[in-house]
C-alpha cells in the first residue's frame, strides 16, 4: 500500500485540522479541509492559516492538484475559493452537496439559490477513485455528521473528517439539520472496517483535559480505545450519540458559516456599497441549547 505525505496545520480558535496529503513520487498534492479564518465580533476575515499552507506548499515544492472538502463546514468558513484562486487547483466535495444546499436554501431563503453542487469543480460519489499524483485516492459516502460528509482514503491513509474524533474524544456530533447518529454509527463500522494499520486523520480535536492537540491514530487505536465504538452496539452508539448531542449548544459560527461554504467557499457578493454582508436567520434551528 503506498505511503502519502501528510502535514496537519491545526487551527486553535476552532479547533480545526487542515491537511496537506501528497505523493512523495511526483509532489502533487491536494489540500483538505482548509479555514479560512473570521472573527464574528469584529465581522473581519483573514487569510492566516491559507497563507500558512501554501507557504508549507512552496516550501516544499509541491504542486496542489485538489482542493478537497469533506462536507460543508458549521464551525468555520472554509478556503477553498480563496486557495483556487491561488494555485489553479480543483475543487472538489461530495455529490450528495445538494442535498445539504436544499435544507440551507430554505433556512436561508435564498428561492434562486441553485442546489446542484455546481459551486465546485467536480462532485464525487460514493466510491469514485481518483488521483493525486500517483497515489490513488477512493471517496467514501459517510453520512451522519451531515448528509454530505465523505472521507477519503489515500493509500494508508483516511481523512475521516467528523465521524470518530482521537481514540479520547469519542465521536462527532449527528444533531445538525439533515444529521443522524444511526447513519453516523454505519459510516464508523465502514471506516473501521479498513486495515487496522489505517492512518485515520480527525477533522477537529478539542483537546480534552488541555492535552496537546492531536490528530491521528488508527483502526486498531480506534477499535481498542475509542468508549463511543470499543465493546458498543449500534443501540449503544445511538442511545449514547443523542444523549450528548442534547446537551451540546450549536457551534458559535454555524449560521454565519453555512451561507459560505454551501457556496464553496465564496463570500457574499460585495453590495453597491462595496461590503459583503452575512444573513443571520432568527430562530432557524429550534430547541438548539442555549450556551
Amino acid at each position: 500500500m503506498r505511503k502519502p505525505d501528510v502535514a496537519a496545520f491545526y487551527d486553535a480558535r476552532t479547533g480545526s485540522v487542515q491537511y496537506v496529503v501528497s505523493d512523495p513520487a511526483t509532489r502533487q498534492c491536494a489540500i483538505v479541509d482548509p479555514v479560512l479564518d473570521f472573527d464574528e465580533k469584529s465581522g473581519s476575515i483573514a487569510t492566516t492559516n491559507a497563507d500558512i499552507i501554501l507557504e508549507h506548499v512552496a516550501t516544499r515544492g509541491l504542486t496542489v492538484e485538489w482542493i478537497l472538502d469533506t462536507h460543508p463546514h458549521a464551525d468555520h468558513f472554509s478556503a477553498a475559493r480563496y486557495l483556487r484562486a491561488k494555485t489553479g487547483a480543483q475543487t472538489a466535495i461530495g455529490d450528495h452537496v445538494v442535498a445539504v444546499q436544499r435544507i440551507w436554501k430554505q433556512i436561508y431563503n435564498w428561492p434562486d439559490f441553485p442546489c446542484d453542487g455546481s459551486q465546485w469543480d467536480r462532485l464525487f460519489h460514493d466510491g469514485e477513485i481518483f488521483n493525486i499524483g500517483e497515489q490513488e485516492a477512493r471517496v467514501l459516502h459517510s453520512p451522519g455528521h451531515t448528509l454530505a460528509s465523505i472521507s477519503y482514503v489515500i493509500g494508508d491513509a483516511a481523512f475521516i473528517h467528523d465521524t470518530l474524533f482521537m481514540p479520547d474524544s469519542g465521536s462527532a456530533r449527528a444533531d445538525f439539520p439533515g444529521g443522524s447518529a444511526s447513519a453516523l454509527w454505519t459510516s464508523i463500522e465502514a471506516i473501521l472496517r479498513l486495515p487496522d494499520e489505517t492512518r485515520l486523520f480527525t477533522g477537529h480535536d478539542y483537546r480534552p483535559g488541555g492535552r496537546q492537540p492531536l490528530w491521528e491514530s488508527s483502526v486498531a487505536e480506534q477499535k481498542a480505545g475509542n468508549p463511543h465504538v470499543a465493546g458498543k452496539s449500534p443501540e449503544d452508539f445511538v442511545a449514547l450519540r443523542e444523549a450528548r448531542d442534547k446537551s451540546l449548544p450549536m457551534p458559535k459560527l454555524i449560521l454565519h458559516a453555512l451561507q459560505v461554504n454551501i457556496r464553496g467557499g465564496e463570500l457574499p457578493v460585495a453590495e453597491d456599497n462595496g461590503r459583503r454582508y452575512l444573513k443571520i436567520p432568527l430562530d432557524a434551528l429550534p430547541g438548539a441549547k442555549w450556551d
